[in-house]
């Protein structure tokens, strides 16, 4: 007779455990705080669930869990990922190796898996928020439900994006199991910055560098497309930094940020395009002399910090005010003061110490309580990795509750499981 399983927690980890479980054997009752299961993917990749990346490995993801995330994606990587979701009727394409169903649409990824479920015959309980998971004589009782199981699955998510059900429950339940908890903070996310001057350039979308620092220390730097906000920055290139932003913010640690809007330039490379541009149209005003390099809202908001009126002819600007313009260009300073919030973070940086997690998702300090998702402090940059981690970790967690015993990392051929 197959084991009972209670996985605590219906978002995509919870769900790939929960089948992951039933097809190894296990009677599996899952549990979710909302009123539906899966309410998070339906807002992942813009409504269009990026699950999955075709580049992909530990160096991804951050935090205590990093080697953790090694051993399974070893084993629950890309291509379990799409055996998986091929298995049950999802076809799949690539953009530039980021992964999206065919049909464009999140709501297939949840209504495939909510339709496993019920295949798998999964006891799925919603609206039910748990309140204690008691260990006792080999067995775990949960609160308010009086049914003793085999073992528990914990995949209630971290606490971003709370109005979709990760409200941090489920590091509650892992403290009152003796577990630390690495402190969450947003990742994914915005900037907010103390200059007020990002009000000019509001709107504004723009191939660029950023740069954090820490402490004056070089700490992270991405390129992409920034988006300039009335509070910040926003934008792919500030998510991916975002996590170590928060991390240093939270231990009250000074913040800065350099935006390059030249990031193909070095400062000699942008003296000498200034030199020509300057020897070919001397009369020009700075207004016109400046347009076509950059958007021009941010060409009004440099010239302003650099000191040049904007219908100063180029040939009258002094050289010194030229470089002081130059190294606007290749790096305005900003520094950073706070983050958008869990409300508006993808994911969060943080979660259950995984030096406590068996490389089977088993905890060490308690036998037949398992670990799954985001509730692990293991973040990915933006691009499917954090989806990707919430099926492999689950995946992994699932089949070694319902075999009860821990069972490792197998590597089988060609990196597919079934």
């Amino acid at each position: 007779m197959g084991s009972k399983i209670a996985v605590i927690g219906g978002g995509p980890a919870g769900m790939t455990a929960a089948i992951r479980a039933a097809k190894a054997g296990a009677f599996v009752t899952l549990y979710e705080g909302n009123d539906r299961v899966g309410k998070k993917i339906l807002s992942t990749g813009n409504g269009r669930c990026n699950f999955s990346n075709e580049r992909m490995g530990a160096q991804y993801y951050h935090g205590s869990g990093k080697a953790l995330a090694k051993q399974i994606l070893e084993c629950f990587g890309t291509d379990w990922t799409i055996a998986f979701f091929e298995a049950i009727g999802m076809r799949i394409k690539s953009r530039e190796g980021y992964l999206y169903p065919a049909s464009d649409q999140a709501s297939c990824v949840l209504d495939l898996l909510r339709y496993e479920l019920d295949r798998q015959r999964i006891t799925v309980h919603t609206g039910k928020r748990i309140a204690e998971v008691r260990p006792q004589n080999g067995k775990f009782f949960l609160t308010p439900d009086k049914t003793a199981y085999d073992a528990v699955i914990l995949a209630c998510g971290g606490c971003a994006a709370p109005e979709t059900g990760s409200d941090g429950n489920g590091f509650t339940l892992a403290e009152q199991l003796g577990h630390l908890i690495v402190t969450p903070v947003p990742a994914l996310c915005a900037l907010r910055c103390k200059e007020t001057f990002f009000k000019q350039v509001a709107g504004v979308r723009c191939d660029a560098k950023v740069t954090l620092f820490v402490e004056e220390e070089e700490t992270a730097s991405e390129r992409g497309e920034l988006q300039l906000t009335d509070y910040g920055l926003s934008g792919i290139p500030v998510f991916q930094i975002s996590r170590h932003a928060a991390r240093a913010l939270q231990e009250k640690k000074r913040v800065t940020a350099r935006v390059s809007f030249l990031p193909d330039f070095d400062r000699e490379t942008c003296r000498d395009y200034f030199r020509k541009r300057l020897a070919e149209r001397p009369e020009d005003e700075m207004a016109v002399f400046l347009t076509g390099i950059v958007n021009k809202k941010i060409t009004h908001l440099l010239l302003k910090l650099a000191g040049i009126r904007e219908n100063e002819r180029a040939k009258a600007v002094e050289a010194v005010a030229f470089e002081r313009l130059c190294r606007l260009y290749l790096g305005i300073e900003t520094q950073i003061t706070d983050t958008n919030g869990f409300d508006r973070a993808q994911v969060c940086a943080g979660g259950v110490d995984c030096s406590e997690v068996a490389e089977d998702m088993m905890s060490k300090k308690i036998p037949g309580l398992y670990f799954a998702g985001e509730i692990l402090d293991v973040d990915g940059i933006c691009g499917g990795y954090n989806l990707q981690w919430a099926f492999a970790s689950g995946a992994a967690a699932g089949e070694a509750a319902a075999l009860s015993k821990s069972v490792g990392i197998r590597k089988e051929g060609g990196g597919r499981r079934s």
